[in-house]
């Protein structure tokens, strides 16, 4: 294997990785908070997207700089794991990098700032160990659910819905509430639906989903059951061209004419079979004809096909309905039940679901179908409205990172206030922490301090503030908070709904969980001295013999397909074609 090293000092080469890291940082810098730009991205493709989502944004850069795809793998990781606070991640591991950079040039190896780094980051935890609110009140209580709503509110504070946050608060709480001790984001279903406003966005206690085909004869369907009998099913109901399924040489029409009635009559013995059991309501998530369509309109069933299959999983889990690939099976069932049901009126359905009413609306220009009143009671959808497809787009990704800070919430209940007011008191913290330490490591942790500020300064930026003014007042009130010993903490952070600057976010109701920002400063930390540690890049391209042996590879592989198929005599006209490696 041919090995490239790009050779240079070891200053130059962390300096560049700092450099490639602090680039994406500063891209995400301007879209922090709720007065941060959006940023318009076009693919290759022609198609373009406008979000201040770091982790959307994130996702459609093209990083090519190894050492700054760490700052996109952390992102990714907090979106995964926490949901929220991506932008505030790599911003953190970005600053941290920046304020390596002149010890760098200064000839200090990497290892004491890497010490220092992971010293400061465990004091960091600690302290907010320390601090973090335990809010009072059990789940399920009015003063547990209005401060799940708050935190709600502030994930909202910096998208593009802001302006409905107290709509899409009360939407993401109650969607959260109806889960179980899982919380299990799935059986919540976010549907688009192109037109309309913001404030017409409803949440549906049930399952709805988008009739994406209709048949000939679905006019004729019934379109409203209460407690219906709903059937999942994994079957083609179509009866296909013979083309598309089988080719037959015959020499008699009439036989014809067999194969063909044979094809109505095992369509029609499957829905028979479905139908004989009491469904009146069938779902597929494979093709269903015109002709099961008529035939279920001609005996109040109704019938929908091509269902998206995380539609129909979650209409199961809904409905404790069953999803069946067979119908060979019904008959013994259908036996068995009615012997149960003459025992026992009480005895429910095995493999067929139920709820208290179905009913397919009309949303916008689509057709819905809506499960309401599910016997799992865990199964929610929320129907977006809007007026372009790109402000819904950007809506389905604020409500997903609400849902999650709302599901940590509920795991995690300790919280911090906002607005950068933990961030100063963490700085302000290692600030102090940092005097009673000798030597550089002194001068490292106020470095590691110092970049802890990037998220009030940049809050200050976004909002068109004085950055000095507002990191001054900052400043004072943390020190004087730190200096008295037994004095409550300081929760003084930028404000940016009023001209005051500062306020007590605390009491603003400007909270988030002390989990995401546990997670933001561990993981910028890791990647920040990972990135240290970096002295050289190496490149390992594919080289010539390497590539000489995966052809004749590949043309020992041709020759042995071609002897199977009896074709021997091609392989040395094939060789002539070889070029002038070839042997």
């Amino acid at each position: 294997m041919r090995v490239v090293l790009l050779k240079g000092k070891q200053e130059t080469s962390v300096v560049q990785n700092i450099n490639a890291c602090y680039s994406i940082s500063s891209l995400l810098a301007t879209t922090l908070g709720p007065r941060g730009c959006d940023k318009l991205i076009t693919e290759l493709n022609g198609h373009t997207t406008s979000s201040n989502d770091g982790a959307t944004i994130i996702k459609l850069l093209d990083v090519v700089h190894p050492a700054a795809r760490l700052l996109l793998d952390i992102s990714t990781s907090q979106d995964v794991e926490i949901g929220d606070g991506t932008t505030t991640v790599v911003l953190i591991a970005g600053e941290l990098l920046s304020a390596a950079k002149p010890f760098i040039h200064d000839g200090v190896h990497p290892r004491p700032l890497i010490e220092a780094f992971r010293k400061s980051c465990a004091l960091c935890v600690d302290h907010l160990k320390k601090v973090a609110i335990k809010p009072e009140g059990a789940r399920g209580t009015p003063e547990f659910r209005d401060r799940l709503k708050k935190l709600a509110s502030t994930a909202m504070n910096s998208k593009l819905i802001s302006a409905h946050k107290g709509l899409f608060s009360e939407i993401v709480v109650s969607a959260i509430e109806g889960l179980d001790e899982d919380l299990d984001l799935d059986m919540i279903g976010i549907k688009e639906v192109l037109g309309g406003s913001l404030s017409d966005s409803v949440l549906i206690d049930g399952i709805a989903f988008e009739k994406s085909f209709s048949y000939a004869g679905f006019e004729q369907l019934p379109k409203i059951f209460k407690d219906p009998i709903i059937s999942c099913v994994h079957i083609e109901l179509e009866k296909k061209a013979e083309r598309d399924n089988a080719q037959v040489k015959l020499d008699d029409p009439e036989k014809y004419r067999e194969i063909i009635e044979a094809e109505f009559k095992r369509l029609y013995t499957q829905l028979d079979d479905i139908i004989s059991c009491g469904a009146n309501v069938i779902l597929s998530d494979l093709p269903v004809g015109d002709l099961a369509t008529q035939y279920c309109a001609k005996y109040g069933v109704f019938v929908a096909g091509r269902i998206d299959s995380t539609d129909l999983k979650r209409v199961a889990d809904a409905t404790h309905s069953k999803i069946i690939s067979s119908t060979s099976g019904l008959k013994a069932y259908k036996k068995k039940f009615e012997e149960l049901k003459k025992a026992d009126p009480d005895t429910k359905h095995a493999i067929f679901g139920t709820c208290k009413k179905f009913e397919e609306t009309q949303v916008g220009k689509k057709r819905y179908s809506n499960f309401t009143g599910c016997p799992s009671h865990t199964a929610r959808t929320i129907i977006l409205r809007g007026g372009a497809e790109q402000f819904i787009k950007e809506t389905e990704r604020s409500l997903h990172d609400a849902l999650e800070v709302v599901r940590r919430a509920i795991k995690a209940p300790d919280m911090v206030a906002g607005g950068g007011a933990i961030d100063m008191q963490l700085s302000c913290m290692l600030r102090k922490h940092a005097k009673t330490i000798p030597g550089k490591e002194q001068v490292f942790m106020k470095a590691f301090a110092d970049a802890l500020e990037i998220i009030p300064r940049q809050l200050s930026s976004n909002a068109g503030f004085d950055i000095t003014k507002v990191m001054n007042k900052l400043r004072a009130a943390h020190t004087v908070a730190q200096s008295a010993p037994g004095k409550e903490p300081c929760w003084l952070g930028v404000d940016i709904e009023s001209d005051s600057d500062v306020c007590d976010t605390m009491k603003s109701h400007v909270w988030e969980p002390v989990l995401i920002k546990l997670n933001a400063i561990k993981s910028a930390t890791e990647a920040a001295c990972m990135i240290l540690c970096v002295d050289e890049t190496i490149s390992a391209p594919q080289d010539d013999a390497q590539q000489l042996r995966e052809g004749r590879e590949r043309q020992a592989m041709i020759k042995r397909r071609l002897d199977a198929a009896g074709m021997q005599g091609h392989v040395g006209g094939m060789q002539a074609f070889q070029g002038r490696g070839g042997k």
